[in-house]
């Protein structure tokens, strides 16, 4: 069985897994200096997609982990990374973000065999939601890319409030995300395990106004010390205080994303 068969076999909806990241895309303005970077540091190979030219669908061991489309200059958007959560309806969700003071920026849009829309929180983090069939199967994509997302924010508990009712979390519904505090983190749980964090510092402290809200994908590597290098042969830089287990890297275009070591099986 070759590994697009693999996938296929094991693609679900949205519907089954809302509430939990299910993607995460790069805002790029230079698609195949993006492609050249990640392919050097992380190990990805591209390929085309229906959905538009400029996008591209970045696979790991013939499984698709992430998107990069070369919009941000077209859409005036920043060059970033974003993550994107399982929704039951795109424009219920955006509804009830902007009922709580978010921003809607792009979307909904149809994007065959789903719809996306973009969002910013009330801090300005953006992100994304997505109905529909996903680009693999959850578990698939859970194991073969990130290994979880965490949102750097001025008032964890508040921000945690806000996705809690948008994406409905810890709710009644059956298989929904459970969320708890760990320490100085608000934790959100699917199936057991951690997917996202939400961190601002200690939970009951007052919030920082010098921190600019956002989403930090992090990528599980086998080896961080080797995509710190390649990412500096390839024209990225690396963020002081990066270890041997941890790194914060930034491709050519400024996107920032992090390298963290894949648990010891």
């Amino acid at each position: 069985m070759n590994s697009d068969a693999r996938v296929r076999s094991d693609v679900v909806s949205s519907h089954s897994v809302a509430g939990a990241p299910c993607w995460v895309s790069l805002t790029a303005r230079d698609q195949q200096a993006a492609e050249d970077f990640y392919q050097a540091v992380l190990g990805w190979r591209f390929r085309t997609t229906a959905l538009m030219d400029r996008f591209r669908i970045a696979y790991a061991d013939g499984v698709p982990v992430a998107g990069i489309a070369a919009v941000a200059t077209m859409w005036q958007m920043a060059v970033a990374w974003t993550p994107y959560f399982a929704v039951d309806s795109a424009d219920e969700a955006v509804a009830r973000g902007q009922e709580r003071g978010g921003t809607a920026a792009v979307g909904p849009i149809g994007f065959p065999p789903g719809r996306a829309a973009l969002l910013a929180d009330r801090d300005g983090a953006v992100f994304g939601i997505w109905e529909g069939q996903l680009v693999a199967g959850w578990e698939t994509w859970r194991r073969a890319a990130p290994a979880f997302l965490r949102l750097h924010t001025r008032n964890a508990f508040d921000a945690a409030m806000f996705y809690g009712e948008v994406l409905e979390w810890a709710t009644s519904r059956p298989g929904c995300c459970e969320v708890h505090y760990d320490g100085d983190e608000v934790v959100l749980r699917s199936d057991g395990d951690v997917v996202a964090r939400i961190h601002s510092g200690a939970v009951e402290a007052a919030p920082d106004p010098t921190i600019r809200p956002h989403w930090q994908v992090h990528f599980a590597v086998t080896d961080v010390e080797a995509c710190i290098r390649a990412a500096l042969e390839h024209g990225g830089t690396v963020r002081d205080g990066a270890t041997t287990t941890e790194a914060v890297l930034r491709d050519p275009d400024g996107a920032q994303f992090t390298v963290t070591s894949k648990p010891q099986v």
